[in-house]
């Protein structure tokens, strides 16, 4: 029998809506909403679009679990320089040599500032009714409570992350900010039609009623995430894209901005992923972030050792939660540099199995630790923490107790259990996921792009994680008021370019039978798999680009929608295809291995040559893809500013 399913909105793919403001923010996650939010109190009027719901929408919408980069909270004893120093300068993190400077440096100046804003609004952070007292993780005075690292204090957990959204989304509505939801933005308007010209707003179509929207405004900020879902699709397993980032993340940011004719970099940039075999994303025992640092024991209840970064067995808890001796501060994130190794399980943990040490399987063991630990750690920190507190109400739903009950790791072969992701689960080598930081829109110290305009905040600046993104948001919509201040007149949109645009947006609803989206994205997945994998080589790689063009012309030109539910699916594979051909361009023009980036190329095996420490920059210009190279630490390449302090006095516009 034939299933026929009855659209629940009325479609009107010929009705056009036409709004203009002073700012267009596109993409209503954090940092789009605060910098709405900042801009509207200083008197400009404002129109935030976002193709999801925007109380809940973007990756922080489901809620966040501690706030990282507050260097200039009370508590702290880290500067804002002596952290961008071990972020950048000494390369630390996974990131590496290759972290965006400039927008993570504004976030450690501003993202303790910036979260008093928040709680100015109704965010309750704080432990004021005294549940943690006593606990090493809280300050008396401040009521504050940190995680990771406990001496050095920079990052704040939160008490009631979970209505953060919701939160910024009432200021919004309070500000009068314009609110354009469930439209999905097709292409930045540039002036006179031509590409690389400055931004003049953007048009968009709404994915439940198919009618067209054109915005016009004097300044636009990019708001919208890292991409995500490029290399894994399927429907049948555990979630179609990576479990950190909203499902819809896709890279459409990317995309209209590269048409447009901004630059990006660090394209190349992609990690191994479980794609739908892995786990659910702290569904299973782990020592990771939200996780950090539980104890873990072995099916015999045997505990397993931690080590700090000298090798040092650590005897209990606490010292698992403060830096080793001489050393003046960890961070909690992948493998780091020796300065700033966190405290972690023993790195021969895979070996000791195998002799028989250990037995297989581990488990997450909240009943042994200390109680203000475990209650902070399952109800404080899983319980605030986006897709976490799903986890966290279906698993206590069932009668999990963290008192008595330890949850079960992923019995693995031996050799996984390295302090790499072995909770993920093990997953074939073509199977990638962009990194949180990868793709890169161009920035200078006011956030503003290569293009007149056209300013961008959050993940797609390089600077992610709530507390990056609101902080970069709200400067964002700081120094966009000072652009808009100083210039005069308003731009006009081409009516053409709109023209063209609907034409490209209506064309899968002209059509009456063909290709469905599902078979074009899982087609995609697979190009990019195979010719862009893990190990990567000039002939695959171009031959990878030949078939996104053959895509383009052939099967993206045979796709049908049924919906405006499946047109915006569709649309969203036309920007994968564009921002496949942004990553295998990207990919061929590093000819040299980089650690920091996961990037292996089998014709370039040398790891990190000095010729090759510099960042790739691509854009878009008259059609051709163009590419040139940035020095490591081109943010400081300044004929007035050589420091960081030196050009945030300058720019921020608040020292």
């Amino acid at each position: 029998m034939d299933y026929k399913f009855e659209w629940p909105y009325k479609v009107n793919y010929d009705k056009e809506h036409s709004f203009s403001a002073d700012i267009l923010v596109i993409g209503a996650g954090l940092a789009g909403s605060m910098a709405a939010i900042e801009a509207a109190k200083r008197g400009k009027k404002v129109m935030v679009v976002d193709k999801a719901g925007i109380e809940r929408s973007g990756s922080g919408g489901a809620g966040i679990d501690h706030w990282n980069f507050a260097c200039s909270n009370p508590c702290c004893k880290i500067s804002p320089e002596e952290m961008i120093e071990e972020e950048v300068e000494k390369a630390s993190g996974y990131r590496g040599e290759y972290i965006i400077g400039h927008c993570n440096y504004i976030a450690m100046k501003e993202s303790y500032e910036t979260l008093l804003d928040i709680e100015k609004m109704g965010l309750r952070f704080r432990d004021e009714k005294n549940e943690f007292a006593g606990a090493d993780f809280r300050d008396d005075e401040t009521k504050m409570m940190f995680a990771y690292d406990y001496k050095n204090k920079y990052s704040i957990r939160l008490k009631g992350g979970w209505r953060l959204k919701p939160i910024l989304y009432k200021e919004m509505k309070k500000r009068k900010v314009d609110l354009y939801e469930h439209i999905m933005i097709t292409g930045l308007l540039n002036e006179g039609g031509i590409p690389g010209a400055k931004i003049v707003g953007a048009t968009g179509v709404n994915v439940r009623t198919g009618e067209f929207y054109i915005f016009q405004a004097k300044a636009t900020i990019l708001s919208t995430s890292a991409p995500g879902g490029m290399w894994i699709f399927s429907t049948d397993l555990l979630g179609s894209s990576s479990v950190f980032f909203d499902p819809n993340n896709c890279g459409d940011g990317h995309a209209i901005a590269w048409k447009a004719g901004a630059k990006f970099t660090c394209l190349e940039t992609s990690r191994k992923e479980g794609g739908g075999f892995q786990y659910a994303a702290y569904g299973t025992g782990n020592v990771h972030n939200t996780f950090y640092p539980c104890s873990l024991v072995d099916d015999d209840g045997k505990e397993i050792p931690w080590i700090d970064r000298d090798g040092k067995v650590l005897d209990n808890f606490k010292e698992r939660t403060v830096p080793a001796a001489n050393q003046k501060m960890f961070i909690q994130s992948g493998p780091q540099q020796y300065a700033t190794q966190n405290p972690r399980p023993i790195p021969d943990l895979p070996e000791r199995i195998r002799k028989g040490e250990f037995k297989l399987p581990l488990y997450s063991d909240f009943p042994g630790m200390p109680e203000l630990e475990r209650r902070a750690m399952w109800g404080l920190m899983v319980g605030n923490e986006g897709k976490t507190r799903m986890l966290y109400m279906q698993y206590a739903k069932a009668g999990f107790d963290p008192d008595k009950d330890m949850l079960q790791a992923p019995v693995m072969p031996p050799e996984e259990y390295s302090f790499r992701p072995w909770w993920h689960g093990i997953a074939p080598s073509q199977w990638r996921e962009a990194s949180f930081f990868a793709g890169n829109i161009i920035t200078d110290w006011d956030l503003k792009t290569n293009l007149e305009g056209l300013y961008a905040a959050g993940a797609i600046t390089g600077c992610g994680g709530a507390a990056g993104a609101t902080a970069t948001g709200r400067y964002a919509g700081r120094k966009v008021v000072e652009y808009i201040d100083k210039t005069s007149g308003d731009s006009q949109i081409n009516r053409e370019q709109v023209e063209e645009e609907k034409k490209k947006v209506y064309a899968p609803v002209t059509r009456e039978k063909g290709l469905v989206w599902k078979d074009l994205r899982s087609g995609l997945a697979r190009i990019m798999q195979d010719y862009c994998g893990e190990y990567k080589h000039e002939n695959t790689l171009k031959i990878g680009l030949d078939m996104l063009k053959s895509v383009q012309e052939s099967e993206a030109q045979q796709v049908v929608a049924n919906n405006p539910h499946e047109l915006w699916r569709i649309l969203e594979c036309l920007n994968r295809i564009t921002l496949g051909e942004m990553i295998m361009f990207s990919s061929l023009e590093r000819k040299a291995s980089c650690r920091a980036m996961d990037f292996k190329r089998l014709d370039y095996p040398e790891i990190d040559p000095e010729e090759w420490k510099k960042f790739i920059v691509i854009s878009l210009k008259e059609g051709e893809r163009k590419s040139e190279t940035l020095p490591l630490k081109y943010w400081l390449n300044s004929p007035y500013a050589s420091s960081y302090l030196e050009n945030y006095k300058k720019y921020s516009g608040l020292e």
